[in-house]
């Protein structure tokens, strides 16, 4: 059956702008990191696609390598659009990046010109689009000039295969370097994509996220949840089917000692105090600060996204609140 949208999509969903740009993002957008590859089952893809949608998530993030294997998200994301979505796409905000590696040989991997350009072509027919709304370079590389990823990015933009660029898991000082590089190009760099959550406050560190606000760029952050750690699946131990067990590569178990259990546990009281669950309040902290344009959420089923999306119904916390979350996670 063909998906037709909810007409009352809008009514109640949030949009910020990415910096001092013109595009708005939702305040909760869907990555496509884990759970659309090639093993994934494709009907529970849809669904979660459309109950995105129907909620007023308009931005799909994803990138080259996403999947597993590498390329099989875009393809699955790109079979959703063909099939059903396709009528919709003015209304979706489509990213995907490039700068991880994808083929062998010296041309498959990092920033140089011939290896974004080809990347995002190939990207292009496993999405079967003509553009992505926002391109990203997926991270800093040391190997390439600046100069030339930037001018990769801009001509991206000028041949019409993108309408914006971002950086992801660029640190501050790098940013402003590209950032003026772009200017210059008169290419509209618009946003930045970090890690970001109540345990991990790289951000704050390296500099990217007091950079982006001066600089009037946007944020949206991802891996807010922790890898799972900042939900209610932790708080009595490692569960069987955790991705511990099951991958391995994202979450150690390690990572989930007595010490950080007794944090989760302390972190979900003061969810409950709020009224929202562990998960909701994580994406309600991330979005709380200033500069967040929105909150990346990965999903394996459409209950959820619904969930998560509550996030929105107590984005303020108090200063007692912010004070207590700061004392139990660092």
């Amino acid at each position: 059956m063909k998906y037709t949208a909810n007409d009352k999509r809008y009514e109640s969903a949030i949009y910020r702008s990415c910096g001092e740009s013109g595009l708005k993002l939702p305040a909760v957008s869907l990555g496509l990191w884990h759970n659309f590859g090639g093993c994934a089952d494709y009907e529970n893809m849809c669904k979660m696609c459309f109950t995105a949608f129907d909620n007023g998530i308009t931005h799909f993030d994803l990138a080259n390598n996403y999947g597993p294997p590498a390329g099989s998200a875009e393809e699955n994301f790109g079979k959703i659009l063909r099939e059903h979505l396709i009528s919709y796409r003015d209304e979706l905000v489509i990213s995907t990046k490039a700068g991880y590696y994808m083929w062998q040989g010296p041309y498959g991997d990092r920033g140089s010109r011939k290896y974004l350009i080809a990347s995002l072509d190939q990207s292009l027919k496993r999405l079967g689009l003509d553009y992505v709304d926002i391109f990203y370079h997926h991270r800093m590389d040391p190997e390439t000039p600046l100069y030339e990823t930037m001018w990769a990015l801009d001509s991206i933009v000028k041949s019409g295969k993108a309408l914006y660029v971002g950086l992801s898991n660029y640190d501050g000082e790098t940013m402003l370097r590209a950032a003026k590089i772009l200017e210059e190009l008169h290419c509209p760099f618009i946003i930045n994509q970090n890690r970001y959550s109540i345990f991990d406050r790289t951000v704050e560190r390296n500099g990217i996220f007091d950079e982006a606000i001066k600089a009037k760029k946007g944020m949206i952050t991802f891996s807010p949840l922790a890898q799972g750690l900042l939900t209610e699946r932790y708080l009595n131990g490692i569960p069987s089917d955790s991705r511990v067990i099951t991958d391995g590569r994202f979450l150690k178990e390690s990572s989930i000692s007595p010490e950080m259990l007794k944090k989760i546990g302390a972190l979900n009281e003061i969810a409950k105090s709020r009224g929202q669950t562990l998960a909701q309040m994580a994406l309600s902290w991330i979005y709380s600060h200033e500069g967040i344009t929105s909150v990346l959420i990965g999903a394996s089923k459409p209950e959820q996204i619904t969930e998560n999306l509550k996030m929105t119904t107590s984005i303020y916390f108090t200063e007692e609140e912010l004070c207590e979350i700061d004392r139990i996670a660092l």
